[in-house]
């Protein structure tokens, strides 16, 4: 008895230990360079049928899960559950280098007037924060966040956006306190 309350111990102890050691790797571990260190909230609320269907990236802050990706798109559809499908594509390597498509799901924040979702390719425990900062009013671009200022993204509905929609986007993101030199414009064909 004595003996396996003693192992019981030993393996809450070790389970403790690890979840410490755990957290403090991620704690350590490099989170990337912020470019807005005050990304503030949502600009207004979002109609979700006018949100859904495919954006272009424009531009966006580099990131490990969009490692040498152009001609990137981004397709959202409701679910029956609520919920929204996340369809992101990609070409590896350059415009016409091999897709790279990755599937996933959003949930809307309550609260929120439907501008910060939760969006998951991960499973159903690993969420990540997605903030629609602004958009147009007729919702040809939107800017995208996360509260950490290390995200940022720019998604228009046409993939060759015009030369003075671009200049009004990127002026726009350093009106919202983000650092333009960071950003990474996209390719498209």
């Amino acid at each position: 008895m004595r003996s396996s309350r003693l192992v019981l111990r030993a393996s809450a102890i070790s389970l403790a230990v690890g979840a410490v050691c755990l957290l403090g790797a991620c704690a350590l571990s490099p989170a990337g360079k912020s470019g807005n260190a005050r990304v503030p909230e949502p600009a207004k609320p979002v109609d979700l049928a006018r949100y859904l269907g495919r954006w272009y990236e424009f531009a966006r802050y580099d990131n490990r899960f969009e490692k040498n990706c152009e001609a990137v798109t981004a397709d959202y559809a409701a679910r029956e559950d609520g919920l929204i499908d996340v369809t992101n594509s990609c070409r590896k390597g350059g415009i016409e280098g091999p897709l790279d498509v990755s599937r996933g799901r959003a949930k809307v924040v309550a609260g929120s007037g439907n501008a910060k979702l939760k969006v998951s390719f991960f499973g159903p425990f690993f969420f990540g924060d997605y903030w629609v900062l602004d958009h147009a009013d007729d919702y040809s671009w939107s800017i995208v966040g996360a509260p950490g200022g290390r995200y940022l993204w720019i998604l228009t509905r046409e993939a060759r956006p015009a030369a003075s929609l671009k200049e009004a986007l990127i002026e726009r993101v350093r009106a919202l306190g983000y650092d333009t030199s960071m950003l990474r414009i996209t390719q498209h064909a």
